[in-house]
């Protein structure tokens, strides 16, 4: 599995964070606060959200106000007020707004854990939803007032206990947002989130297939486009693989592959100081005259053009 695509951290996140309000505990944990009415730290989170990025840790955000477009490895989600949204780990996630003048309206919270820390909290998160995964199919979702009431307080009270002078105050901390944990999975399992009907055994063997292609892609888009490679693993035929992968999602194979790739070179160019032709070698493109063609066909730019817009 090829690791090019870059992954921010929490340490990475304080350091590009220092134009919005923030507060945590070192490379464990991170909150910090959007509010349109100042918007240098709104540009600040959405200019460093708006590229796709994987995020080493859980990232969870309540939007008070505003509008934004949450998009989850190539799934996009409408994000409004009283809603709140969860990632896990490997997730490629971007944010985005229909327009530039909405910025002024967002009023967001967001918590940033890493993994290590959130292994710590005494709940099995993904065990708890190993049967429905509704938090993982269903990232988002609206909260009642005394949901968002009690989200508030937690939100307020790890304030108070990052800012503390306790000793102790991690494993306070860690104690408290266990118990938050608890309350996310009442959340989701209370709404309503639509049951998918039950499939015949045919439509259910396609979306087996669907997502394990889409797993592999995740995995292996930077050095594999070839569809042999992703028929080979399926135990099918790249022509019937083509044939089962439309006929499931409405896309071809090599398009979903084009897609992934080009959110991998987008992250590149934001994030990194790779230079085009590295870029160029960690995405196996046989030169950077092909990458340039690619890259133009799919956005519009050149990389260059990308990079420095």
């Amino acid at each position: 599995m090829d690791e090019s695509f870059l992954t921010i951290t929490i340490d990475q996140l304080w350091k590009r964070c220092c134009a919005f309000t923030e507060f945590g505990i070192g490379d464990d944990i991170l909150f910090c606060e959007v509010k349109g009415d100042d918007l240098e730290r709104t540009n600040a989170i959405m200019s460093l959200m708006s590229c796709p990025i994987r995020f080493e840790g859980y990232i969870c955000c309540l939007c008070r106000n505003g509008r934004f477009r949450l998009n989850l490895n190539l799934k996009s989600f409408e994000v409004g007020p009283n809603m709140i949204f969860i990632n896990i780990p490997r997730n490629i996630i971007s944010l985005s707004l229909d327009s530039p003048s909405r910025a002024g309206d967002l009023d967001l919270v967001f918590l940033f854990a890493s993994r290590a820390f959130f292994s710590g909290l005494r709940f099995d998160f993904r065990k708890s939803y190993q049967e429905s995964f509704k938090m993982f199919k269903t990232p988002c979702v609206t909260l009642i007032d005394t949901q968002i009431e009690m989200v508030e307080t937690y939100f307020d009270l790890s304030r108070k206990i990052v800012n503390s002078t306790l000793s102790n105050r991690t494993d306070v901390l860690s104690s408290l947002l266990s118990s938050l944990t608890y309350l996310a999975a009442d959340i989701w399992n209370a709404n309503d989130i639509p049951v998918p009907a039950p499939q015949d055994s045919r439509t259910a063997r396609l979306n087996q297939i669907f997502d394990r292609f889409i797993s592999l892609v995740t995995d292996y888009h930077t050095s594999e486009r070839n569809m042999a490679f992703y028929a080979s693993k399926l135990n099918l035929t790249p022509k019937y693989l083509s044939k089962l992968i439309r006929q499931v999602s409405g896309r071809s194979a090599p398009e979903w592959v084009d897609s992934f790739v080009i959110l991998e070179a987008k992250n590149l160019l934001k994030y990194s100081d790779c230079t085009v032709k590295e870029i160029v070698y960690r995405l196996n493109f046989p030169n950077q005259s092909v990458f340039y063609k690619f890259f133009k066909a799919h956005t519009g730019m050149t990389p260059s053009e990308y990079r420095n817009g």
